[in-house]
This record gives C-alpha cells, sequence and structure tokens, in this order.
C-alpha cells in the first residue's frame, strides 16, 4: 500500500506549484501540445474535436489552468447465459491536470486515479471479455479487469515554434502512448457507458502504461506523433507502481479538418503485452473517426467509428469494429448505443476443444442516463443499460442461444 501513496503525495506537490494562485475567471486557454483550443485534447496526447463540450472543474490565471474532472458509478451487474454472473461494484476515475506558461513554452502535469481496485482483482463479469489476469497466470475471460489505482503521472512541455506550429514532449510512469483513438473513460461518446467495450484490448488498452516518452510536431490541423513506451500491459497487482520500461514502439498521424472532426491512424510494434503469453509480439493498427455535432442550447450529440487489429507474431490476426454514439438533451437526458464486432481467440482455455479457434462476435447496447441538478461542482444521475449479442452457433453451447444483460448504475460527475 505504501507503494500507491507516494505517487498521491507527488501529484499534490505538482498541482500545487504549478497552481498556486489560480483563480475562476473565463480567459481563453490554449492546449498543453499547441497553439489551438484546449477543448481539442483527451486522454494522453490524443485529440478530440474542439467543439467537444467540457465536462469538470476548472481553475484559471493569466498564465496557468488547473482542471479537475471525474466520475463514480455504483453499478449492479447481470450478465446472462450459462457463462455469466452477477455483481455490485464501483468503477471511478479522477484526473488532474495543470498548466503553466514557461520559458517561452507551456509546462504541463497530467495524473488520473481511479478506486477500481476496491472491486477485487477478478474484475467484473462481462460477457465476451478477454484480457489480462487476476493471478499472474489464469487468463480472465468474460470479466473485464479493473483499472491500476494510478492510471496516469506524466509531465509534459510544449514550444510553440510559430501561431500553427510546435514540438511538444510527453513523459509518464504510467502515461498513455500515442496508439488508439481516446480511450473509452474519456471520450464523450462513451465515457457514461457504465461498460468496457469488448474491443478495448485493439483500441486502447495501452492507456496505462508504466513507461512512455511520446515526441510530437504540430502544424495546424495536423499532429505526427512517436512514442517509445512499455508494451506489457498492467498486471494484477493494481495498487502498486510497475517499474518503468521503454520496449515498444509507436506513431500516429492526426488531423482534425474541423472543431467537429477528429480523426486518427496509428501503429504499434508491441513486445510481449500479455503475461501469460510472454513470447508473443502484437502489431497493432487502429484507424478512427469522431464526430461532434452542437446541437440547440447546451446539448450535445458525438459519435466514433474505430477499427482496430491485432497481428499477433506467433499467432492469429484479428480485427474489431466499433460504433458508438451519444446525444445530451438539456443536461440532464443522454441516450447512449454501443455496437461492436470483433473475433475472438481466447473465449475457451487450454484445456478445450475449442481454444485457440477464432469466433466472430457482434454486440449491441442500449442505455439511458439522467442526471439531477449540479450540486457543489458535482452532478449525480441514475441510468440503464441492456445488451444483445449475435454469437456463431457453435459458441451457444457454452453462452446459451440467446444471452442477455443488463446494467442498473447511479453516477457521480465533476462540473
Amino acid at each position: 500500500m505504501l507503494l500507491w501513496k507516494k505517487p498521491f503525495f507527488f501529484i499534490t506537490l505538482v498541482s500545487l506549484a504549478i497552481t498556486a494562485h489560480a483563480e475562476d475567471n473565463d480567459m481563453h486557454m490554449h492546449g498543453m501540445y499547441g497553439r489551438y483550443a484546449m477543448t481539442q485534447e483527451s486522454s494522453g496526447t490524443s485529440w478530440q474535436p474542439a467543439s467537444t463540450p467540457f465536462t469538470g472543474y476548472m481553475m484559471m490565471t493569466e498564465q496557468g489552468m488547473m482542471m479537475l474532472q471525474g466520475f463514480a458509478n455504483v453499478i449492479y451487474d447481470h450478465q446472462g447465459g450459462p457463462r455469466g454472473g452477477e455483481l455490485t461494484y464501483s468503477t471511478s476515475m479522477a484526473m488532474f491536470m495543470a498548466q503553466k506558461d514557461l520559458a517561452q513554452g507551456t509546462v504541463g502535469f497530467r495524473s488520473m486515479l481511479s478506486l477500481d481496485p476496491l472491486m477485487g482483482a477478478g474484475g467484473y463479469p462481462l460477457l465476451f471479455q478477454t484480457g489480462e489476469t487476476a493471478n499472474g497466470h489464469t487468463p480472465l475471460i468474460d470479466r473485464q479487469h479493473p483499472h491500476d489505482a494510478v492510471m496516469e503521472l506524466a509531465g509534459t512541455y510544449s514550444l510553440p515554434l510559430s501561431e500553427k506550429n510546435a514540438v511538444f514532449i510527453y513523459a509518464g510512469w504510467p502515461g498513455e502512448p500515442a496508439l488508439g483513438p481516446p480511450n473509452f473513460m474519456e471520450r464523450w461518446s462513451g465515457m457514461v457507458i457504465p461498460e468496457a467495450p469488448l474491443g478495448h484490448h485493439w483500441l486502447d488498452s495501452t492507456h496505462i502504461t508504466y513507461g512512455v516518452i511520446t515526441l510530437g510536431y504540430v502544424l495546424n490541423k495536423v499532429k505526427l506523433e512517436f512514442s517509445a513506451f512499455n508494451g506489457r500491459e498492467p498486471d494484477q497487482r493494481r495498487w502498486n507502481m510497475e517499474s518503468p520500461r521503454l520496449t515498444s514502439q509507436a506513431i500516429r498521424l492526426s488531423y482534425n479538418p474541423t472543431d467537429d472532426w477528429a480523426l486518427q491512424a496509428s501503429y504499434g510494434r508491441l513486445k510481449s503485452p500479455e503475461q501469460i503469453h510472454p513470447n508473443v509480439n502484437t502489431h497493432r493498427t487502429t484507424l478512427s473517426a469522431i464526430y461532434n455535432r452542437p446541437l440547440q442550447g447546451d446539448d450535445n450529440w458525438q459519435t466514433t467509428l474505430a477499427w482496430g487489429q491485432n497481428a499477433n507474431h506467433p499467432g492469429h490476426t484479428l480485427n474489431a469494429y466499433l460504433l458508438e454514439s451519444s446525444v445530451n438533451f438539456r443536461l440532464t437526458h443522454t441516450f447512449f448505443a454501443r455496437a461492436e464486432h470483433l473475433q475472438e481467440d481466447e473465449l475457451f482455455p487450454d484445456t478445450s476443444p475449442f481454444a485457440d479457434e477464432i469466433f466472430n462476435v457482434n454486440k449491441l447496447s442500449l442505455g439511458y442516463l439522467y442526471e439531477f441538478s449540479n450540486w457543489h461542482h458535482a452532478k449525480p444521475g441514475v441510468g440503464a443499460l441492456v445488451s444483445t449479442y449475435a454469437i456463431p452457433s457453435i459458441v451457444q453451447t457454452a453462452y446459451g442461444s440467446r444471452p442477455f444483460s443488463y446494467m442498473l448504475f447511479a453516477r457521480i460527475t465533476i462540473v
């Protein structure tokens, strides 16, 4: 436990140093990595549409800014069918960011914390989800692993070369490399959805990486980045801080043609990402498009379309597709949906005759969140989600012919 208390202490010291004497005002602030709107930045160094609504609490001065974002959910999860289960648990995320103009550039600090480890190493039931482990040697199947207590602890520095271009460096322990779209916890189109995407390990599983250095160049609406990072996913000890390493590489090209669009293409070579398959390396390719449409008043609608491919060496080449969308009315009613198609080869243990076979899995989730009035920079809400699946007949012997799942949840968001 002492290992994870140290980063919290460090976070407090750095935040006080960067944001001393901050006061509330409505001044415009540029992003951490370039002279564009701050709302264009999302998780790690990724971009989202600049028109994306800001959710959180911000304090600003003439030279600096501090921002706090986060949420906490209490969820009752019922996954149907013979391989389903039920559990009541909590998920949470708190992100603190601060930046200050320094030496003709901008210095920044980012941290993201979670109490997910309290749910236990086995995570929560989620049909057809795979990836990582609860004990170091048995793979998690039909369960979503918890996040680490410290998900990001990173520093940044950007230097403008002109009004339209800049160079930057991002260093994290842990952090997020330049690989994939914004992670699902911070994408506006999916942030209120209480479950992780099944394609998480195709698109954004590297958002917690123990060791990452990213160098980037911004030219107007284009950003090119290169990352050296630790390809190994976090182990089953969710409270500790693992030793940083730089074993893998990634490159990402981002393009925001207008304030309402964010496009990215990325490629990564991940060395030994899975603890239980240390001799398997993965080449990951992702493409994504995010469209944000501000509606009347404060209403907003955002949609994300993404594709990810994991080419495992040795092993299979597997694809995952995601389409998710959320629309909010009157800052009160949020309707959301997520559709996924993916190829899975880890649904059955090594002792099964179906081990290592590839199965096509289709999932559709629909949900609704009702949020109450703001209360002291917090906004409570209640919601529900239902999920249905289309799976091959051979898999139905294990999962049932028509598995059906649902979640009921209470949520509180920092505003």
